[in-house]
């Protein structure tokens, strides 16, 4: 069957907003839907929102998905699909796959959210056609995930991608997973933000730009707002984003050194917010990384976007959580 015939429903699941898409076997988005999470609700309404949306999208349909993939922020039973743990939703050994597959009778695949849109980048963005990649989305947090020898590695107790925690800084700040100086600590979009609030607290006229955008208050100062400060050109948001370039660029060396990858894409709302720090990140490597390691890196910007995960989960159900690129391993790409 071509690959614009087969379909399946891909589902983005987030603590606040969820997208569920129809995705064919091309990696192309039909319909899709954005719905509030309403985590609060708990999980049995989440669940229902997620069958609800599914069933609206089956509807004229004619042929039947070929399943489901859901991407969560958090840690899932790679045996059953229980979601172990996902902070954002408030869930603990939640019995998810399964419950959704009684409702639905279709079948239902489901892994962490970053790993799903590093499937999506691989398969059919910025990383199409190559075997050895990682991928580092920097939003609120930072998570990523690694392809090597045409496999996205799942690790020993299906953790692997946690990229964000790596030890950037042994004394630097605490990180919201216990330890110190993890990159995302320094550099996710959470950080930027306590970043930007201490910095104008202790040196009010040097954050004057800053404040304004977030009428007055210092506790309102997002990392969106310090981005949007950068483009107009305010030096205090420059400085900060150069920082973070700085950190970036210290945490890529260390993975690039690790997996000596092929391509480094990068994605997610800090990125989409400031662009350039693709670039800084990409000259800071120069003198951090390996020179072995580097000759062949390619250090590229998301091209699905905020779309990767919906597609990245569909791409699961059509293709396998094995899947193994064709063609030359060894071919550099």
């Amino acid at each position: 069957m071509p690959a614009e015939k087969r379909w399946a429903i891909g589902i983005d699941l987030g603590g606040t907003k969820t997208l569920v898409a129809r995705v064919n076997g091309a990696g192309g988005i039909g319909r899709i839907l954005r719905i509030p999470t309403n985590a609060a609700r708990g999980a049995a309404a989440v669940k229902k929102m997620l069958v609800d949306a599914v069933r609206d999208l089956l509807q004229g349909a004619g042929r039947l998905p070929a399943g489901i993939g859901i991407g969560i922020a958090g840690q899932v039973d790679p045996e059953n699909g229980r979601v172990k743990f996902a902070p954002n939703l408030g869930w603990q050994d939640e019995p998810f796959r399964e419950d959704l597959k009684k409702a639905l009778r279709l079948p239902v695949m489901v892994t962490n959210d970053v790993r799903a849109a590093t499937w999506g980048e691989w398969l059919y963005g910025a990383g199409k056609g190559c075997n050895d990649l990682l991928c580092l989305f920097v939003g609120t947090g930072i998570g990523g995930g690694v392809v090597s020898g045409g496999k996205v590695l799942t690790g020993c107790s299906n953790t692997a991608g946690e990229l964000g925690h790596i030890t950037i800084d042994i004394n630097g700040p605490r990180c919201h997973c216990g330890n110190r100086g993890c990159m995302e600590a320094l550099a996710g979009g959470w950080a930027i933000a306590r970043q930007a609030r201490e910095r104008v607290q202790s040196d009010p006229e040097a954050g004057t730009a800053i404040l304004k955008r977030a009428d007055g208050q210092a506790d309102r100062i997002t990392a969106k707002i310090v981005a949007a400060s950068a483009k107009a050109g305010d030096p205090l948001a420059l400085t900060m984003l150069d920082q973070v370039a700085v950190a970036l660029a210290a945490g890529s060396a260390s993975l690039v050194n690790a997996f000596n990858p092929c391509r480094i894409i990068f994605g997610g709302g800090v990125i989409e917010g400031y662009p350039r720090l693709i670039r800084k990140v990409a000259q800071g490597l120069k003198g951090r990384a390996l020179p072995p390691a580097l000759e062949p890196l390619r250090v590229v910007r998301s091209k699905l976007g905020p779309h990767a995960g919906v597609v990245g989960s569909a791409a699961l159900v059509l293709h396998g959580s094995e899947r193994v690129l064709g063609g030359d391993r060894k071919k550099r790409c």
